[in-house]
């Protein structure tokens, strides 16, 4: 079967449209992980009995400032460009756009129809890209050229779907970085379909090279006003899958992470699946590897492979495993490979010399990101999910504490203890109903615990060696009782309050109910308040489900933290959280199209007082898309999202988005695909 039969063939999409995504996606980002049974099967009260059979060792190792040459803008300024589309304002915006100076105050948008083609935003503002897929990072890299790509170029080009984002201003206010993570590519809408075994090889290197992450240099006139990015920048570097990444930490240099190419198991080339991710105190941003599993070739004939991907494959959407054998797990000498992703990336915006690197400590798992908070006795915390139906909320505690030097603080994640979270809830069962329906307390919520897989670096699974516990932390994990929850995606600290909120973003195939989950084929997702009780580094915590997520319209059960639901803005699928400098939640989502029927967006939310709960849609994506890494500067006005995957079901020929240009596509004019990009969205 060639790469363009795989993508191209009848996709089964009723399982979809009961969850979160197109098939397209699904099979492109997640290689159908919803439609397959749930890698947990353990039933975990009883996992304990039965890991030290699973986990013989014979078992285990028979796995055989910036400096600018031009600020590049990308897109024509002279003139406003309406976004189609009802509600909002829309348009790329023009030079003589005055920002705003009053913070965020907007009026929610009107949901927006899935089908509807546009960047929707609130009266009063307007929008405009700041980097698009293969704007050039560098003077010697060539412009975008859709009918013209080579590896080469694409390795000095902006990278494919964007979805972390940091934007860091630098001590002036008029220069930074931004860092982005491109989590894998739609060949669908990169070519023409072909079956040249040739030229998908050499597509097949373009994908590697549109993957990884970008660290750009941005600049501005002055404090408040709309980015643009730099080409020549000083920081300016592409991440790939060729890229050199160091192993750190216990099961760094084990068998488990040894290859026929790295027989030290210690250095691994490129990143993969990189979604969500956050940026440490100390500066630096970490990424987390999720859906790694469908880049590789496997044989899912053990309960390690099983527990990481519960289907074979035989081929993957890149078609990567037809011409490199590092990503076929039946080679022999490469049958470690996918041990080596999975993991925490940390890399240094500041250096485009530095290496970066994988943090074995921090577990191997399905990460969507991590977010790092200072505990109050100066050890640092790491909060973590791991998206796939049925998995679970972990945390990462450092064994040194934070200090003044930039050079010691960049090993903090490299040594501590990893801890997954059970949890408690405390109204009967019975009330438990799968409706949404409040028990009679008038809230879900309950207690948890932080159990310890690591403590003092080292195992304390019974069964488990440390290198075990760390490479197949979801064994790991099952073994102790880990509480299956419903995707846990994007974790995240409140930076004022230190309150933990955790996006979950559904199961439609949830039936065993309980406190903390507690829909039946929760489609909508919901969101929990986490509050540690012993100190941020302590392993007790209380829990309270803020928002379960939904259109009251259509689901009764919808809630928002008590707030009057017929108020609200309807939201579906949670994905990324991030704050604002009031301490208000923002999420971002991935799934409404196919839950609610409406465009996935960005909304705000109160967490104190009267207004908290109200959810308020601020910004709308295109067609296809989903809503990604969204920062919020709202002293300057300014809101940032990455749009991941528009026009997704569409074909190279028949394009289901024009974002963000929105050019002619008319036949016989040069193709005008759409392009994943950075948007900032101000005040016109």
């Amino acid at each position: 079967m060639t790469i363009a039969d795989n993508i191209r063939r009848p996709l089964p999409m009723a399982d979809h449209v009961r969850g979160k995504r197109s098939a397209v996606t699904c099979e492109l980002k997640c290689a159908n992980a919803c439609l397959g049974p749930e890698c947990n099967t353990s039933a975990n009260q009883d996992f304990r009995s039965i890991a030290s059979a699973v986990f013989s060792r014979r078992a285990l190792f028979g796995l055989g400032a910036a400096a600018a040459v031009a600020i590049a803008v990308g897109v024509d300024r002279t003139a406003p460009v309406s976004t189609p589309g009802a509600g909002g304002v829309g348009g790329l915006g023009v030079s003589s756009g005055k920002p705003g100076t009053a913070g965020l105050s907007f009026g929610p948008i009107a949901s927006v129809p899935a089908e509807v083609d546009a960047f929707t935003v609130p009266e009063g503002y307007t929008w405009r890209p700041l980097i698009r897929w293969g704007d050039p990072l560098f003077s010697r890299t060539p412009a975008f050229d859709i009918l013209g790509q080579t590896a080469e170029a694409q390795e000095g080009q902006f990278g494919y779907n964007c979805d972390y984002l940091d934007i860091i201003p630098d001590p002036s206010g008029k220069t930074g970085v931004l860092v982005n993570n491109h989590e894998y590519v739609n060949p669908n809408l990169m070519f023409p379909a072909t079956a040249d075994v040739a030229e998908l090889q050499r597509r097949g290197e373009i994908y590697k090279a549109a993957q990884g992450m970008s660290v750009v240099d941005i600049a501005r006139r002055k404090v408040g006003e709309p980015w643009a990015y730099v080409v020549d920048g000083r920081r300016n570097r592409r991440i790939t899958v060729e890229t050199v990444f160091e192993l750190t930490g216990p099961a760094a240099g084990s068998d488990l992470v040894k290859t026929a190419a790295d027989p030290e198991g210690r250095w691994v080339l490129g990143t993969l699946g990189n979604c969500a991710g956050g940026t440490t105190p100390w500066g630096t941003v970490l990424s987390g590897e999720e859906n790694f599993n469908g880049y590789f070739a496997w044989a899912a004939d053990t309960a390690e492979q099983k527990r990481y991907s519960s289907s074979s494959t035989t081929s993957t959407s890149t078609g990567w495993e037809t011409y490199d054998p590092r990503f076929d797990a039946h080679h022999p000498g490469y049958v470690n490979e996918p041990n080596r992703f999975g993991y925490i990336v940390e890399i240094d915006p500041q250096d485009p010399t530095s290496t970066p690197r994988k943090h074995t400590a921090m577990g191997r798992l399905k990460h969507e990101g991590a977010n790092v908070h200072v505990a109050e006795d100066g050890r640092v915390v790491a909060y973590m999910g791991d998206d796939e139906r049925g998995d679970y909320l972990y945390k990462f505690v450092s064994k040194n504490r934070m200090s003044g030097s930039r050079k010691k603080n960049l090993n903090l994640l490299s040594e501590g203890d990893l801890y997954v979270a059970t949890f408690s809830g405390n109204s009967p069962l019975a009330e438990i109903t799968g409706s949404g329906a409040l028990p009679s307390d008038g809230a879900f919520d309950g207690t948890g615990a932080w159990v310890p897989l690591t403590q003092g670096g080292k195992s304390v699974v019974p069964g488990f060696s440390t290198e075990q516990v760390l490479v197949y932390t979801r064994l790991a994990a099952d073994a102790v009782g880990a509480t299956k929850m419903d995707r846990p995606e994007d974790v995240e600290p409140n930076p004022l309050t230190g309150k933990v909120y955790v996006a979950l973003t559904n199961n439609s195939r949830r039936s065993e109910l309980d406190e903390a989950n507690p829909v039946t084929g929760n489609r909508y997702g919901h969101v929990i308040e986490l509050t540690e009780t012993a100190g941020q580094a302590g392993t007790t915590f209380g829990w309270s489900i803020l928002l379960l997520c939904g259109d009251p319209a259509t689901f009764e059960g919808a809630y928002f933290a008590g707030f009057p639901k017929e108020l609200v803005s309807p939201i579906s699928c949670p994905d990324n959280v991030a704050f604002d400098s009031e301490g208000n939640l923002w999420i971002s989502t991935d799934g409404a199209p196919s839950t609610i029927g409406r465009a996935d967006g960005l909304f705000k939310v109160p967490l104190t007082g009267t207004e908290r709960g109200n959810v308020q849609q601020f910004l709308a994506v295109p067609r296809d898309a989903e809503t990604c890494g969204p920062v919020i500067h709202d002293k300057e006005g300014l809101v940032f999202v990455a749009v991941q995957h528009p026009g997704e079901d569409g074909t190279f020929e028949t394009p289901n988005s024009l974002f963000p240009d929105y050019g002619s596509s008319a036949p016989g004019d040069v193709p005008n695909a759409p392009r994943p990009a950075v948007v900032q969205s101000y005040r016109a």
